[in-house]
């Protein structure tokens, strides 16, 4: 690390402080009463030969220790793979990078903000709100100067230093079978009708007239006084279950699915059924008060002796009933005599992602790559095999280090503070906060995305990076920023330079 890292360095017109020290920069506001600590946190890292990411983290342990108004900072530091900036309280930063112009804002985040912004960089710009412009003609070679921020042009001394080579990726292990997609998916099967509800079954929509009801249902398809629409000037009585009472009245029950249906009668004030609402009455016993019951001279009379318990109906002695106390069957174009009798609701939609499975011979559905099943752990012969498309099951969990899972069937975004972020605002991933002592948790640090039946993780920029531990091997290794890597079960994650989880499968390798 050189002093000569950003090129040439001028400060802006302010009141706060400018420090350049090792090639490391610092904007604070001069009435902090932190700055003397934020000073130190520089020239400590300078001595130390720390770059621009050991700063940030640094800095942020300071941060972090501090109550109350985020304090007005930002630092920046160059690193192998380009600059590492941070921000806090109303300071700002814009770096101008590989991917354009990157812009950060300390007034976004609830503590800082950090980025890891890719070279080669050709401009870095720290400033506090009342930031003056920059005299071309100044310079900050090194020291601590009075203003309002820093302007950097790494060009002036020769040209942009040149973005080292990418690390050596360790032999990080592939995934063991990576075929080319599934063979064309089988025709779907073609959905069974759906069935006529019961009380409709022996209707046929081709004869003129209905054929005559059988089975169980036909002793019940007469409907209780109630469920008409109004009660007829002349009692009628109604087909008996079985052939018990007094013969039926030549007319006969009434066919609801005759054509053309019969003139409507003179409406008269409904009354309402005690049983049309609330908990169903006890069922007597046997032989203890028959269904049935003396006549009444009156509705009321009727309603009464119900609503106590004594049985009775306005229809007269000839109106016997089962006394299996079974539900009537609904009447055709009004409303189920029973909650048992309404219709099923419509099933919710499957919320979870479709992919490309099979199923083995146990019904279990699974990545058509594997050569087993994931659960059961039976042979997939690939050849007997037909590959559709199905819900994916949850790919596993994540175990932090804290003791906190997260289950694998959405898409994840850890950070200090991921409940700001714009991609949980709008709902496509799940915020998940992972915060560190030592300040070495950026605000968006990691997303973990699920891609079919693979677990990818996208570093996203963060200032102190991810780190991925493969199963079996004793070594940790760097994973690209913005760049998707697929990990297997049980590989262990270091998010940061403290924390880690561990991707767990319930499903057998």
């Amino acid at each position: 690390m050189t002093d000569q890292g950003f090129g040439a360095v001028r400060p802006l017109p302010g009141n706060g402080l400018v420090a350049h020290v090792g090639g490391l920069l610092l904007v604070c506001d001069a009435a902090e009463a932190v700055m003397e600590d934020l000073l130190g946190a520089l020239r400590e890292t300078a001595a130390s030969g720390g770059d621009g990411r050991a700063l940030a983290r640094r800095v942020a342990q300071v941060l972090a220790a501090m109550m109350g108004e985020p304090v007005a900072c930002a630092v920046a530091g160059p690193v192998p793979e380009g600059v590492a900036v941070l921000v806090s309280g109303p300071a700002a930063a814009s770096v101008t990078g590989s991917a354009g112009e990157v812009r950060l804002a300390g007034r976004d985040a609830l503590t800082w903000s950090d980025r890891l912004v890719p070279g080669p960089v050709t401009r870095v710009e720290l400033r506090l709100p009342e930031a003056g412009a920059a005299q071309r003609l100044t310079r900050l070679d090194g020291g601590v100067v009075v203003g309002g921020g820093v302007e950097c042009d790494p060009s002036a001394e020769g040209g942009a230093p040149p973005l080292p080579a990418p690390q050596a990726r360790s032999a990080q292990p592939e995934p063991e079978i990576r075929t080319p997609a599934p063979a064309p998916m089988a025709q779907p099967p073609v959905e069974a009708p759906v069935a006529l509800p019961a009380a409709q079954s022996d209707w046929s929509p081709f004869s003129s007239e209905p054929s005559a009801p059988s089975g169980p249902a036909a002793a019940h398809m007469a409907p209780a006084p109630s469920d008409w629409s109004a009660p007829p000037a002349e009692p009628v009585q109604p087909a008996p279950p079985y052939p018990m009472g007094p013969p039926m009245s030549p007319a006969g029950p009434p066919d609801h699915y005759a054509q053309p249906p019969a003139p409507p009668m003179e409406p008269q004030a409904p009354v309402p059924h005690p049983w049309d609402s609330g908990p169903m009455p006890a069922v007597p016993a046997q032989g203890q008060g028959p269904l049935s019951g003396p006549a009444f001279t009156s509705q009321e009379d009727a309603e009464t002796a119900r609503a106590n318990g004594m049985g009775g109906d306005p229809l007269g002695p000839g109106d016997l009933r089962n006394e299996s106390f079974e539900y009537e069957l609904p009447v055709p174009g009004g409303p189920p005599s029973s909650p048992d009798l309404m219709p099923p609701a419509a099933a919710e939609p499957e919320s979870r992602p479709l992919v490309h499975g099979v199923d083995c011979k146990n019904d279990h559905f699974n990545d058509p790559r594997v050569p087993y099943c994931a659960v059961c752990g039976i042979a997939l012969v690939q050849r007997t095999l037909v590959p559709y498309k199905g819900p994916r099951p949850p790919l596993g969990v994540l175990l932090l280090d804290d003791g906190v899972t997260l289950r694998l069937d959405a898409d994840y975004l850890l950070g200090r503070d991921p409940e700001r972020a714009p991609e949980v605002a709008d709902g496509s991933v799940r915020p998940a906060k992972v915060t560190s002592p030592d300040g070495s948790v950026s605000r968006r640090h990691l997303r973990v995305a699920l891609d079919g039946w693979d677990v990818n993780l996208i570093d996203l920029g963060s200032v102190n990076g991810t780190q991925i531990q493969p199963p079996g091997d004793p070594n940790f290794y760097d994973i690209p920023p913005n760049e998707p890597v697929t990990i297997m079960p049980g590989t262990t994650v270091r998010i940061g330079v403290s924390r880690t989880m561990r991707y767990e499968s319930h499903r057998n390798r």
